[in-house]
């Protein structure tokens, strides 16, 4: 479960890149304890097309589990800004890597994610169809690697700033949240939508490529495999609805989408990103990206939530200093770490955990 008793955020000062930009992208690896893996930083960067600056932190930190002794790390994360030296496009992603080798699918889609981008002439001119090649592109080269993506691959979130607007592609079941003031309300908006069988269209999608959709007690015998009403993502308790092949016991992936995966992309797994638009006006207070150990236990709106009264705090690790210790099932203070999640966030002027804010300049 979400652990909340060590917390940090982004290393120190980003690395420039050759082009002026900051560059920051890479594996996740103890800091100055274990349960830390990154350092806490805030950094800023002015978007001079619509004068206002983008102020942006990351956290990681280790997720616990009451029944896992441990698990390998493999989220990876990335922040590129001023992509084709342009001071008005910068990127932001999380990808959270699964199976035996998803370290190294995480990585490897961290690595090349944003050299495509930046070659990608059709980049401004059509950021959507830029995104959705991008993606395609990484998943065919993962596929022609030498990483064996059979059982294992990575989700990915990420988030395109082009002047005022933001596009975020989403592959699997990480997310991207924004916080929008309506009158005295904090607001929490979705920027993506989970790529799960609990969706209706996702179900119907790899239904019709042959997957048998099963949660764990249905394939083990436990309930009627029949029942295929999942009802609500937050309520399932625990046993989601899995993809199998027609006549085996594998691969049993919760998410419809993803990078690598190349046995289950044989039932209907696909790497096609949704991609959203989201036009920023003053009402947009911060957004953040977080990979699926943070969603897992905590709803889009708890996060804004929590992030919401520490707009003005100084670092990532300012706001998670007020996260409640043991979130989940059941207290995790002296649990093993099994996993880790990685959130990128800001505010107007400030920074939250792993998210991305803006605010007018002067």
């Amino acid at each position: 479960m979400l652990s909340s008793q060590i917390y940090s955020s982004a290393s120190a000062r980003y690395p420039s890149s050759p082009d002026g930009g900051s560059d920051l992208c890479g594996e996740l690896r103890p800091y100055k304890s274990k349960h830390i893996l990154t350092q806490p930083s805030l950094e800023i960067v002015h978007v001079p097309s619509h004068n206002f600056t983008l102020q942006y932190s990351i956290l990681t930190q280790l997720v616990y589990y009451q029944d896992t002794v441990e698990r390998e790390h493999q989220d990876s994360f990335c922040i590129k800004t001023q992509i084709q030296v342009n001071p008005n496009v910068h990127v932001f992603g999380v990808f959270d890597g699964h199976g035996q080798y998803g370290a190294q699918c995480s990585n490897f889609v961290n690595d090349i994610l944003v050299e495509i981008l930046s070659s990608d002439s059709t980049l401004l001119d059509d950021p959507l169809k830029a995104y959705t090649s991008a993606f395609l592109a990484i998943n065919s080269e993962l596929h022609d690697s030498e990483i064996d993506d059979t059982m294992s691959g990575t989700t990915a979130i990420t988030v395109l700033d082009v002047g005022d607007t933001l596009y975020v592609a989403n592959v699997g079941d990480s997310r991207a949240v924004i916080a929008v003031k309506n009158g005295d309300q904090i607001l929490a908006e979705d920027l993506s939508v989970d790529q799960t069988s609990f969706r209706k269209d996702e179900y119907e999608r790899v239904k019709l490529c042959g997957a048998r959709v099963l949660s764990i007690d249905q394939v083990e015998g436990f309930k009627d495999p029949n029942i295929q009403n999942w009802g609500e993502e937050e309520n399932e308790g625990g046993d989601p609805p899995r993809l199998w092949i027609p006549n085996g016991m594998y691969p049993g992936t919760a998410f419809t989408r993803s990078v690598g995966d190349s046995t289950a992309e044989k039932i209907g797994v696909i790497a096609d990103p949704e991609i959203s638009v989201v036009k920023l006006t003053p009402n947009h207070l911060f957004f953040v990206v977080a990979s699926g150990g943070v969603f897992e236990f905590l709803p889009s709106r708890t996060v804004v939530n929590m992030l919401q009264p520490f707009v003005v705090a100084t670092t990532a690790h300012d706001c998670l200093n007020s996260v409640p210790r043991g979130r989940g099932p059941a207290s995790s203070q002296n649990l093993p770490p099994a996993s880790v999640s990685t959130i990128i966030s800001s505010s107007v002027g400030s920074t939250a955990p792993a998210s991305v804010g803006f605010h007018p300049t002067a």
